[in-house]
């Protein structure tokens, strides 16, 4: 029976400590610095995006102006060879027409994605001054939040420290292999060690099977619930 009440001492100062770092991990501060912080991450995300877009804006907008140079040029040729040799034939006419109609087509095409991307560029500068401007509020928020935040949290570790300082202390005298089995049993389920109630693991309220019941009047110290896994002590 010393090891039971000793497990259950341990326990309880290990389910405090646990509570406090939930309570930590749970903090309105922290969840609202976090948030802040994703958000910026996102804002310095969306710039960068921005600023590469740009980049291919302008690459783009040079390829274009090359391109409209070298209609342009190819149009002016064929009106003067139009006008220094005109066609001799109605054949020859429509054909010429019909290059000139292409290149017009072409250049007409070119001015339309310029236009296009000098909007994209004004709609990407205006919101480039929006994201500014929110990320700066945001940011200055942020600066105070974690000033305060990392004074809030400095003295929660401490006290946190020292809750897992008591019940580090309460585990001398407790065997190794039922620590062990406590530390495991843990990770899937908590409080890892529950108190026979009525028949029942108080931990999953399962009934026991009435050989477990049997052994646990037996005297055995600890029997593990069939359902839950966790040990069940006959307090």
């Amino acid at each position: 029976m010393e090891q039971i009440e000793m497990l259950l001492d341990f326990q309880e100062a290990d389910m405090e400590a646990d509570a406090l770092e939930t309570e930590i991990r749970r903090s309105p501060n922290r969840i609202a610095l976090k948030k802040n912080r994703d958000f910026l991450k996102e804002q310095q995300d969306a710039v960068k995006q921005m600023e590469e877009q740009i980049v291919t804006m302008l690459d783009r907008v040079d390829v274009i102006k090359e391109a409209i140079r070298r209609q342009e040029e190819q149009l002016k040729a064929l009106q003067k060879r139009m006008s220094d040799s005109p066609p001799e034939s109605l054949e020859d006419t429509k054909a010429m027409q019909a290059d000139a109609q292409s290149l017009l087509h072409d250049i007409h095409g070119y001015e339309t994605e310029m236009k296009r991307i000098q909007k994209d560029a004004a709609e990407n500068e205006r919101r480039h001054k929006e994201i500014i401007i929110r990320f700066a509020k945001v940011k200055t928020e942020y600066d105070q939040q974690k000033v305060d935040y990392e004074a809030e949290y400095t003295e929660q570790m401490k006290k946190l420290e020292e809750k897992r300082r008591i019940a580090q202390e309460k585990t001398k005298g407790i065997e190794a292999k039922l620590m062990e089995r406590y530390q495991i049993i843990k990770k899937h389920c908590t409080p890892p060690v529950v108190k026979l109630i009525n028949g029942q693991c108080g931990g999953c309220y399962m009934s026991l099977p009435s050989v477990t019941l049997r052994n646990l009047k037996a005297g055995s110290d600890i029997i593990e619930c069939e359902s839950c896994g966790r040990m069940i002590v006959p307090v």
